[in-house]
Parts: C-alpha cells; structure tokens; sequence
C-alpha cells in the first residue's frame, strides 16, 4: 500500500518555501490575458543575427552537437570565449582549464553557488537582485545579506562603507551584478576597487555577473572585476550569449575563473543539466568572433531605444533613472501619485496596456524597492513608441 504523505510536513523544501511563482511568469501571463504590450520581461521582440542563426542550422545539418556535448561545452565555444577576453580585457584564460560553458547565466550562477557555498555561509548581494540569486543562495544553504543600491543624483549607487559593514566573519561569497539588472547602474572604477580591496583583505570568493557587458552607454565603462589586482585567482566572472546576440532561448552562457574554481562548479554543474544547447554552442562561438562592429551597432540600437522609452516615460509623469547598463530602466512612480510597486504593476494592462515589473520583487527590503518599477526596452521601436503612447493616460 502506498506511504500517504504526512500532512503535517509541506511538499515544497522549506529552503524554498518563499520562493513562489516568479514575477516575470505572473507579468507574462497577465500580458497575455489583457493584451497589454509586455515590457516586462527582458527578452528581444527580434532574433539577433541571420549569420548566426544559420550558424546554428549549419551545425544542426553538419551532426555538430546533436548528441552529448563535452561536459565543459565544446572546445570552438571555449577558445571562443578565451579569444574574447583575451582581446576585450586582457584577460588570459585556458580554454581547456579556465572556462566552462553552462545552459544559460542562471545555471552558471546556481551551479556557482551549490559549489562554493556551505550551508550557514553568508553571501553578500546587491539589492535589488535578479530573482535567482537568493533562490540559488537558499538551495545551497547559504544565508543572503543583501546591500541596497539607493538612489543618488539620477543613479543608483552602492554605498561601500555598508558593503564593508555586510562583511563578517562568516561571509564566504561576494556576489555582484554589472551592469547592474533592474537599475542599469554600472560599477565605476572606484567602486569596484574598493570591492576588490575588501575582498582580497578578507579573502572572499567573489561571482560576478557580467551578462550585460556589451550593453554600457554614454561614457560608462563596463570593467571586468578580474583584471584587478588580486581578483583574477578569486573571481568567478559570468557571462551569456543571450544578451549579447539576442538568442535568449538558446541558454548559452559559460563562467570563466582559475582552474580550482572552474573544476567545483563543474561538479555541481554535471549535476544540474549535465550539458545543454549542443548546435547552439558552435553557433555562439562564431557569434563571439564578430567583428567590433556588430558589438557598436547592437549597443548603439539598444541606446536609441532607450531613449524612445526614456521620454515616454517621462512624459507619462514617471520619475526616470537613466540607465548606464543593460536594457532596463528602472521608474520611481511618487510622481504619479502612487507607492506600492506591485498594486500599480497589477493594474497597469487595465490602465495603460502595458506590462511592467515591480522592483521590490528583488528586495529583502520591500519597502526600499516599494516605489520603483523596471520597464524593458528591447523591444522594436514601434513597440516601444506605442507603449508611450499609452502610457500617456496615466498623466491625466
């Protein structure tokens, strides 16, 4: 006879009891049902570039990964990735012992954080943070502290006398988001600097989430954490092919650090999907290869609509962070009259037709994230010129 289930016991791991459905699937279903036009989740409306993808079909055709790939990703995406840190950083990694190649940045960083941290270890984070970094965090029994980004003339910034006070004597991991999701702030110099500075001075472990480093505007300068002194041995820096090329259904992502790092997250990443993407991976490898051309082009089409979305934005009466990274604009919606992210979210298909993403969703500290909301642009610039223009109904 089949064992009952204790009623007095949850199904759900209580590690992740507080995680429920995700923010972006809650938004996306809403979208659908309303028909609003859905800036909320940060994916392209337009595949990237016809090169590729035909990339991809080549190696379809051709047998290349239609089985089992090599389990740190195949050999052309590795060197790949070595040849571009190489020549946009200065950043020399072996293909063969210093890079490893993950279904998407989400599994490099889950992978990461199951290897690294012990259960009781504290990891430090930057609030607001993407979703799955306190999932990811909870699974490996780790305990996050988070360090809120505030606001400070137009940007949110970090405050690194709060950093420094997060740090204690059982802090293992400092985990790092730049260009920065939801807010677009980009570390200056400066700041990663003194991260680096405290780092080796307490002998953290550091993963660094890098996927939107082709996405800097305007005189920000995406600086890897790696090349600073002291942190090429102590950082694990991840990347993606999704941002950058505008596949993000291909999940193609890979870490690059020292061989002792790579060889733990490999460990826990075999466990995880084992391999993935196999086609897509030769694909990236060439994409990775394009001359810098394409890399200005993409930046520069993602810069002209920013700016489409930006003024909408403000016209509509939002307060508006221009972002310096990414593809996100973080709005502070006071000026509109309201204070709570998430009602207004709600509403807003009916309101406007338009979807959107509540930033406390990304805060332990709800109410620090209370009145901020994150809008995606991109999207095609019709897309984005019809979202103002419904947008506009909100100012009256």
């Amino acid at each position: 006879m089949a064992r009952m289930t204790s009623s007095a016991r949850p199904l759900l791991n209580r590690r992740l009891a507080e995680f429920g459905t995700t923010i972006f699937a809650e938004m996306s279903a809403l979208a659908v049902a309303t028909g609003a036009i859905n800036l909320g989740q940060g994916f392209p409306d337009t595949d990237g570039p016809e090169a590729i993808r035909e990339a991809a079909v080549r190696a379809l055709r051709d047998g290349r990964g239609n089985q089992y790939p090599p389990g740190p990703g195949v050999p052309e995406l590795r060197t790949a990735v070595a040849a571009h840190q190489l020549r946009r950083y200065g950043l020399s990694y072996d293909p063969d012992t210093e890079v490893l190649v993950t279904a998407g940045a989400t599994e490099a960083i889950a992978a990461a954080l199951l290897a690294l941290v012990e259960p009781g270890d504290e990891v430090v984070a930057l609030e607001p943070y993407y979703d799955s970094y306190a999932a990811c965090i909870a699974m490996a029994g780790g305990r996050r502290v988070p360090v809120t980004l505030r606001p400070h003339e137009g940007a949110f910034r970090l405050d690194l006398d709060e950093l420094r006070a997060a740090v204690t004597d059982r802090t293992r991991l400092l985990l790092l988001n730049t260009p920065h999701n939801p807010t677009g702030a980009v570390l200056t110099r400066a700041e990663l600097t003194a991260v680096a500075e405290l780092a080796v001075e307490r002998d953290l472990l550091v993963v660094t989430d890098e996927v939107y480093e082709h996405l800097v505007f305007d005189d920000a300068e995406h600086i890897p954490l790696a090349t600073l002194p002291g942190m090429r041995d102590r950082t694990v820096t991840v990347g993606s092919a999704g941002k950058t090329f505008s596949f993000t259904g291909w999940k193609v992502g890979w870490i690059t650090a020292a061989p002792g790092l790579v060889t733990a997250v490999r460990s826990a990443k075999q466990f995880l999907t084992y391999v993935a993407s196999g086609p897509f991976q030769y694909a990236v490898a060439e994409a990775l290869a394009l001359p810098e051309s394409y890399f200005a082009a993409f930046r520069e089409d993602m810069r002209a609509r920013r700016e489409v979305l930006a003024a909408g934005l403000a016209e509509a009466g939002f307060g508006v962070f221009q972002p310096a990274g990414t593809y996100f604009i973080t709005t502070d919606i006071r000026p509109l009259g309201e204070s709570d992210g998430f009602a207004f979210c709600r509403s807003l298909p009916e309101r406007a037709g338009v979807v959107a993403i509540p930033n406390a969703v990304f805060y332990d500290h709800r109410t620090e994230g209370a009145p901020y909301v994150r809008f995606a642009f991109c999207k095609q610039i019709p897309v984005l010129e019809e979202a103002a223009s419904r947008l506009k109904a909100l100012a009256g």
